[in-house]
C-alpha cells in the first residue's frame, strides 16, 4: 500500500458524501422551494355559481330553495378553509392563475384539487 492509498481513499468518500448531500439539499430543499402551485379561484367560483343557479331555478319549493342556499353557504365555509390548506399539502407556494404570466416547469396546477376539497364535506 502506497501511502498516496489512504489519501485517495479518503478523497474519494469525501468526494462521495459531499455529492451525496448536494443531491439531496437539491431534492429536499430547492426543487420545492421552486415549485409554484396554481390555482384557477375565478373557475371553480364560476362553476359552482352556475350551478347554485341552476338549481335555484330548477327549484319547485322553499324547501329546495333553502337547500341550495343552505349549500352555498356551506361552500362559502369551504373555499377559505381549502385554499388554506393547499400549501401544506404540495409544500409550495400557492397562488392565482392570474397573476402568473406563463406556465414553467415549476408550477402545478392544483384547480383540481381545490374542487376536490370544496366538495367533500
Amino acid at each position: 500500500m502506497t501511502p498516496r492509498t489512504p489519501f485517495m481513499v479518503n478523497a474519494l468518500i469525501s468526494l462521495v458524501i459531499a455529492a451525496g448531500a448536494l443531491l439531496l439539499y437539491d431534492r429536499l430543499v430547492i426543487r420545492p422551494a421552486r415549485t409554484i402551485g396554481v390555482v384557477d379561484l375565478a373557475e371553480v367560483y364560476r362553476d359552482k355559481e352556475d350551478e347554485f343557479t341552476r338549481r335555484l331555478t330548477a327549484a319547485r319549493s322553499d324547501e329546495e330553495r333553502q337547500a341550495t342556499l343552505q349549500m352555498a353557504r356551506s361552500f362559502a365555509q369551504r373555499l377559505p378553509v381549502a385554499l388554506e390548506a393547499l400549501p401544506a399539502e404540495c409544500r409550495c407556494l400557492v397562488v392565482l392563475k392570474a397573476s402568473v404570466a406563463g406556465p414553467t416547469p415549476y408550477t402545478v396546477n392544483l384547480t383540481a384539487r381545490l374542487r376536490q376539497k370544496v366538495e367533500s364535506p
